[in-house]
């Protein structure tokens, strides 16, 4: 590598990505004094994350504790003990439980990114050592898009599947106002201010600007971004990285990016960040790191394609997969098809799977799996059975009844008619089990033996085959108003409804590796001076487990903290951290 001698722009940081992560380094540097500047490949900002649900995992925050809930990072660190194992990267974790509180109070202390607590959000494996059902969950505070004023074309948009009228966002607490909107006066009345909101902001704006979850999340930080005058260059990409003297044990000094069918040497005088996304749609990676067969869909933005991974194994960066037991965390998610030709993605999250009246059974027919469990756990299990018997697809299975009242993916609670999916090939029905079994290719003895124990289990209210009902979890999701179990119902009432789910990942686990500040190491593990990484470009510190709600995002935004805060040779210890920028 040629020594470079010019430069077509010089900043303090460079980043290369516009997700959370790399926003959050660049707000958190410019904060710190740092010059700035995000280079983004896409048109728009907010990558993977602004079509999530937006939730952090951060015990002990400050957020949970005003509203009462009593957690600690040292609860929290016998339960990552637990759920992790080993002893490899809990340096890291220990760091992030430490870091995490105060990570996020610096956040709400210096910029417009701001959270809520959830209250009871049970983390995923409540029954293990250290686990809490309430204060580790924390989500954004919804954002008025009308803020950015043209910029909100900027930031990405969810999925069209967490939209309704084309356009407009809805959360979870939302939901069950809009769907009772004739049952009460004051939801109808919540439910008519959404609506007209929505109708006034299509006047100006392609889409509703009330916005929640991860995208209230990106377009936080893109606002606080923007006031702080940090420039994001857009359609711009990091093609290679530059190393002092050109030598391959150098410091890294700056970067070659493309941009605008130009290429520009930029000079990063603290260091360059690399926060592309992790590597969904690179299959070279996905081959390395995820499950045989690999799967075929993701939730991943389109973009992200392992920039960051490829840029750091080209100077020697190592990348740490074999901790990371699937290489990614799961979600089952559903085919969507709205016009001919066109496919999109449902995950399978929370809303469906727990409820009373619904099994998943793989080609033999056959229950795998607590349906109630994590929609990571969910997909490990499909891995598990399809080893000795076809779980890709795997199949929700239910009657019309339940679709009624509580819906199942893309259809939504009331529908009655189902006619329309079952043509568009979203879903199956039947007027027997037997018949369902045949159209959906499962062995029809095997379904109508499942349903007929389940039955079973429901008349008792308890699972004795895989514990549906029993965890915190479950029953945080499933139907409080249905007993002896909120999520065992007898499956009886004709037609009978399945709904194919594939494996998908919604973030990737392995990544590069890294110390406690985001430094990225070389194969010996000795930090590259001056070269970092973030979000899901840097392995995962939960090493492919899943301990709750907000598993990716609350890393991200704690170690893009510590990554600028280190670049600015500021102090990182949790003690002796500031609340406010100095």
């Amino acid at each position: 590598m040629a020594q470079v001698t010019a430069w077509d722009a010089e900043v303090d940081l460079l980043v290369a990505g516009a997700g959370p992560g790399g926003m959050a380094t660049a707000l958190v540097g410019s904060l710190e004094g740092l010059d700035v500047m995000i280079c983004e490949k896409s048109g728009q900002i907010g990558g993977t994350a602004s079509t999530s649900a937006g939730t952090l995992w951060i015990p002990g925050n400050t957020q949970s504790r005003r509203s009462g809930y009593d957690d600690t990072a040292e609860k929290a660190e016998i339960y990552m003990d637990r759920l992790v194992g080993g002893t490899k990267g809990r340096d890291l974790r220990s760091v992030y439980l430490e870091t995490g509180p105060t990570a996020i109070d610096y956040y709400e202390a210096n910029s417009d990114v701001t959270f809520l607590a959830c209250g009871r959000h049970p983390d995923y494996q409540a029954n293990m050592a250290g686990a809490a059902v309430t204060g580790r969950a924390i989500v954004p505070t919804p954002f008025d898009g009308r803020l950015l004023g043209d910029d909100f074309r900027l930031v990405r948009p969810p999925i069209g599947e967490f939209m309704v009228f084309g356009g407009m966002m809805v959360g979870k607490d939302d939901i069950p106002r809009l769907i009772g909107r004739f049952k009460s006066v004051a939801n109808f009345t919540y439910s008519a201010k959404l609506f007209f909101r929505f109708l006034s902001d299509r006047v100006k704006y392609p889409r509703g600007t009330r916005i929640v979850m991860g995208n209230a999340l990106v377009a936080r930080l893109f606002y606080s971004l923007r006031k702080r005058k940090v420039p994001i260059r857009f359609d711009t990409a990091i093609r290679e990285i530059l190393r002092e003297d050109g030598r391959a044990d150098g410091r890294v000094i700056g970067a070659v990016v493309e941009s605008g069918g130009r290429t520009l040497r930029v000079r990063a005088r603290k260091g360059v960040v690399l926060a592309t996304g992790g590597f969904a749609h690179n299959k070279e990676f996905r081959a390395a790191f995820m499950p045989q067969p690999v799967p075929v869909h993701s939730l991943a933005c389109d973009t992200v394609t392992g920039d960051g991974l490829t840029l750091g194994r080209s100077i020697g960066a190592k990348i740490d997969g074999e901790q990371h037991r699937g290489g990614a965390f799961w979600t089952p998610v559903s085919v969507t098809r709205k016009a001919p030709g066109w496919k999109g993605l449902f995950p399978h999250l929370a809303l469906d799977r727990a409820k009373p009246g619904l099994i998943a059974v793989n080609a033999a027919g056959r229950r795998f799996v607590n349906e109630g469990a994590s929609y990571h756990d969910f997909v490990e299990a499909m891995f598990e059975s399809h080893k000795t018997v076809p779980t890709m697809p795997a199949w929700l299975v239910c009657d019309a009844a339940f679709v009624a009242k509580y819906g199942i993916g893309v259809v939504h609670p009331g529908t009655t008619n189902l006619t329309p999916h079952e043509k568009s090939g979203y879903l199956y029905t039947a007027p027997t089990l037997e018949e369902l079994a045949r159209k959906i290719g499962v062995d029809p003895t095997g379904l109508t033996d499942s349903v007929r124990r389940h039955n079973g289990f429901a008349a008792t209210g308890s699972d004795l085959d895989f514990g549906k009902g029993d965890t915190e979890l479950n029953r945080f999701n499933g139907d409080p108003q249905h007993q002896p179990n909120p999520c065992l119902k007898a499956i009886e009432t004709a037609p009978f409804v399945a709904v194919a789910v594939w494996p998908a990942e919604i973030a990737c686990s392995a990544g590069l590796a890294t110390d406690v500040d985001g430094q990225v190491l070389d194969e010996s593990e000795r930090a590259i001076p001056g070269l970092y990484a973030c979000g899901n470009d840097m392995a995962s510190i939960m090493a492919g487990t899943y301990p709750g709600p907000g598993t990716t995002l609350g890393p991200a935004l704690v170690f893009a903290y510590r990554v600028a805060r280190h670049a600015a040779g500021k102090v990182t210890t949790p003690q002796q951290q500031p609340a406010l920028a100095r």
